[in-house]
């Protein structure tokens, strides 16, 4: 099998080329499966030019009782405006962030025959590479590759991660509980924030599930005409998100993209599906999306945390009144698992499914 040159690589049923593959083509074109219409490309202005104004939070002032209240209210704003906020002083060395993306790039350099054994198209397998979105139902294809896999309870799926780097399940490792750690404590202000107990659904949110989406986005000829990731939600309670450089794109309430600055040791936080539903709508997911460079690999880590897999959740009675009567149906994220197994993810929310009108 050729290492670089191949045309296409076929593993049992899998077949696709990765972007880093066409990234070392060296062509100055891309595919034209890439190219998206004109209304979809990303504006390079403000690729070029992140907002500054996008919400920032010292999460250490919660230890001090002067700042605790005020704190908790700027988490509370930065939910209700956009479902988004970053965060700093969370706890996780920026040494334990750092070798998560260093062996994340690590292992996108290993050979494509090695990195293949690993390729999937079925949504559910525990660990699996793959390029694009979901290369098995995609129509339109983005400049991504990406390995998934879970990582709550770590005993019970470590074992299944990639092997080689020979650091890589030590390094991932580390990071994965460490951030489990740090969104369970976010999840209990947004709870309470949404007048909940922050202990509902404790047990739920413990054992939860984790996945880990580590993404490769390899540098691309033509950025401005494709997109790393196109506009979606992530359906789960809390994505936590460890870059390498800018790249993000977050849409507010009045449709407009705001790209999210990088800041040195900060996290991303956006809430996901299962936060609007249990809110009841007070709380909206995040819309977003990746785009690309055309000088360096850009890297990130999304930690989706979500209640367990087959676990079905609506909004939580608490919210639900005359003012505001119950606007979403039950669902799991294993029913958006075979969701998204049939449809094109940027075409069709599984979350609008479950909307009561």
């Amino acid at each position: 099998m050729k290492e670089h040159g191949e045309t296409e690589i076929k593993i049992s049923e899998c077949s696709f080329i990765s972007a880093m593959t066409l990234t070392l083509k060296s062509d100055e074109n891309i595919p034209e499966k890439y190219i998206l219409p004109p209304l979809q490309r990303p504006n390079p202005r403000l690729m070029d030019h992140p907002s500054t104004n996008l919400p920032l939070i010292d999460l250490s002032l919660l230890k001090d009782p002067l700042f605790r209240s005020q704190t908790i209210n700027q988490i509370h704003t930065a939910c209700n405006k956009l479902g988004f906020f970053q965060v700093v002083n969370h706890g996780i060395p920026i040494s334990v962030m750092q070798d998560a993306l260093d062996i994340a790039k690590e292992f996108f350099h290993l050979p494509s025959k090695e990195k293949m054994q690993l390729a999937s198209a079925n949504v559910r397998d525990p660990v699996r590479y793959g390029t694009s979105m979901n290369h098995g139902t995609d129509k339109m294809f983005y400049w991504r590759d990406f390995i998934k896999h879970y990582a709550n309870p770590i005993s019970e799926w470590i074992q299944l991660w990639p092997s080689n780097p020979p650091t890589y399940r030590e390094k991932m490792g580390s990071y994965a509980k460490a951030v489990h750690i740090l969104q369970k404590q976010l999840m209990a202000i947004v709870l309470e924030n949404l007048g909940l107990n922050a202990n509902y659904m404790h047990d739920e949110i413990e054992e939860g599930s984790q996945a880990m989406t580590v993404n490769c986005y390899p540098p691309c000829p033509k950025p401005d005409l494709t997109l790393g990731i196109p506009p979606h939600s992530d359906y789960g309670t809390l994505t936590i998100l460890n870059q390498n450089q800018q790249g993000l794109q977050i849409m507010d309430k009045d449709r407009k993209w705001h790209s999210v600055p990088f800041i040195q040791g900060a996290l991303t936080v956006q809430l996901g599906d299962q936060i609007e539903v249990m809110s009841n709508g007070r709380y909206k997911s995040t819309f977003h999306r990746a785009t690309v460079n055309n000088k360096r690999n850009r890297l990130s880590i999304a930690s989706l945390h979500s209640l367990p897999i087959e676990k079905k959740v609506g909004p939580a009675p608490q919210l639900v009144d005359e003012q505001y009567p119950i606007a979403y149906r039950e669902g799991s994220f294993g029913e958006f698992l075979d969701h998204i197994s049939k449809k094109c993810l940027s075409e069709t929310r599984y979350i609008d499914t479950l909307k009561i009108l």
